[in-house]
């Protein structure tokens, strides 16, 4: 079985994995890390989006083969000094979750706008495109614009 390095959540992983594992198994199964969540596995609800040397990407996409080398942050890495990211806190002032299935790719997502948006517009929030079932997209909108403030 292929070994596979790279960088999680700041910190330096090797893995051995089948060659065409999903990303989100070899993050969920292998390693232990359960924030990004399955719900497609063809890249459409979002439900899994991590970053990927900064960028948010869908690891349902991806195998480790494509990460080697790469800085990969989850939900769990995302606050790395231990307390709250701004979307997350955000999050939680807004009262955004339901169900909570959807909100680490949602949040990852969100950070990953403002990141490159500090101030975005609707139309930028609009483009975010994680699927939530439970429909929260309005306090999701609320609290991006409110981590944006921070």
């Amino acid at each position: 079985m292929p070994s596979y390095a790279f960088k999680l959540n700041g910190k330096n992983v090797k893995v051995d994995a089948p060659a065409d594992m999903p990303l989100l198994w070899v993050l969920r199964d292998l390693l232990g890390v359960t924030g990004p969540k399955y719900g497609c596995g063809v890249g459409v609800c979002r439900a899994c989006t991590c970053h990927v040397n900064g960028s948010a990407v869908q690891v349902c996409t991806l195998t480790a083969a494509d990460v080697v080398g790469k800085s990969v942050t989850t939900i769990e890495g995302l606050a790395p000094s231990g307390g709250l990211h701004p979307v997350q806190q955000a999050w939680l002032e807004e009262d955004v979750a339901q169900c909570g299935f959807c909100q680490p790719g949602q949040i990852m997502q969100a950070a990953a706008l403002l990141k490159s948006k500090r101030n975005p517009s609707d139309a930028d929030i609009d483009q975010i495109m994680n699927v939530c079932r439970c429909g929260t997209y309005c306090r999701i909108r609320k609290a991006i614009k409110r981590a944006a403030s921070m």
